[in-house]
């Protein structure tokens, strides 16, 4: 892959900030640091640009929880007419003690995959990804179970429970913290995660032959600002206690160059969702291949409950090359 155009949201600080950092190590030509102000956006990339003493960043304004920000920011990205080599989505949050819904009614940390989608879904309509980009968004070990303090919703036996057996009304449920889900932070976590894995499987059989998507866990890092609506347990106990284990905690260059890794990655595995091993929170990073995560209609209902909550669809998406 040509390294000419990168976008990465989430670039005011933590790992899109490293994100962006290394990619300009790697001489990409220019590099969209987005950030939800303007100002912020700027900031980021004045202090990107001396830090690697470069200018190859252009900022852009990008708030993922307000769909008129999304769509101001693909209206200057048609107007700039720039097609995108590698997309970085990498902007998400964990959620808080207390329960936090956007204005669209949508759960904080569910809300940056809507976001996510509305963007990369305006950008394959606009033809501004190129024929043979990569799209690399972030998950988390929780995705796949077996993380201490998190666990994600069982969707076939909750909408089996409350919705007649609709995986994709039961998702939509857990999306918007809606009907009969119960707010508990960790699994709310931990269920936004395991929906961007499955959007991701979704996504990479509607893309054409060239693109690939893969969802990509940076692991444990010591600097981001990820978990700074976290709550008190999770902050002040687990993430420092973590930190002073050896093995499960890394810089975040080390974290985000996981990163960079995914975007030289074939279209034999795009759709897959890469992370940590076993047990483990750093180190060389493996496909992750429990039942749950390779169900193809826990993907298709994600798919389809992310398009029900964010409007946008690729049904009428045709690909031409430019």
């Amino acid at each position: 892959m040509e390294h000419s155009r990168a976008l990465v949201t989430g670039a005011t600080s933590g790992l899109g900030h490293a994100a962006a950092r290394l990619l300009a190590g790697e001489r990409w030509h220019e590099i969209i640091v987005t950030g939800r102000s303007l100002a912020g956006a700027q900031q980021a990339a004045a202090q990107l640009a001396a830090e690697t003493k470069t200018q190859v960043f252009t900022p852009l304004e990008l708030d993922l929880d307000t769909p008129s920000s999304v769509q101001s920011a693909l209206a200057e990205l048609v107007k700039r007419g720039r097609p995108i080599d590698f997309l970085l989505l990498n902007a998400g949050m964990v959620p808080g003690k207390n329960r936090v819904l956007t204005a669209a009614g949508i759960e904080a940390s569910q809300a940056p995959l809507i976001g996510h989608h509305q963007l990369t879904v305006g950008l394959l309509r606009a033809n501004l990804v190129s024929p043979n980009a990569r799209i690399v968004i972030t998950s988390a070990e929780p995705a796949r179970g077996g993380v201490p303090m998190f666990k994600y919703t069982d969707v076939p036996a909750f909408a089996a429970k409350y919705f007649r057996g609709d995986q994709t009304t039961a998702i939509e449920a857990l999306i918007r913290n809606g009907p009969h889900v119960k707010y508990v932070p960790n699994t709310a976590y931990a269920d936004a995660k395991l929906i961007i894995a499955w959007w991701v499987a979704a996504l990479a059989r509607r893309l054409p032959s060239g693109m690939a998507v893969y969802a990509v866990s940076p692991g444990a890092s010591n600097a981001t600002n990820v978990a700074r609506n976290a709550g008190p347990l999770l902050k002040y106990l687990m993430i420092p206690i973590v930190n002073l284990i050896p093995g499960m905690n890394q810089t975040p260059e080390t974290a985000a160059r996981r990163y960079l890794q995914a975007s030289e990655f074939g279209t034999d595995v795009s759709g897959q969702f890469f992370a940590s091993a076993q047990g483990k929170f750093s180190g060389p990073m493996e496909v992750q291949l429990q039942p749950h995560l390779l169900d193809g209609a826990n993907q298709e209902s994600a798919w389809q409950a992310v398009v029900n909550v964010s409007g946008v669809d690729l049904v009428d998406f045709s690909y031409a090359a430019t």
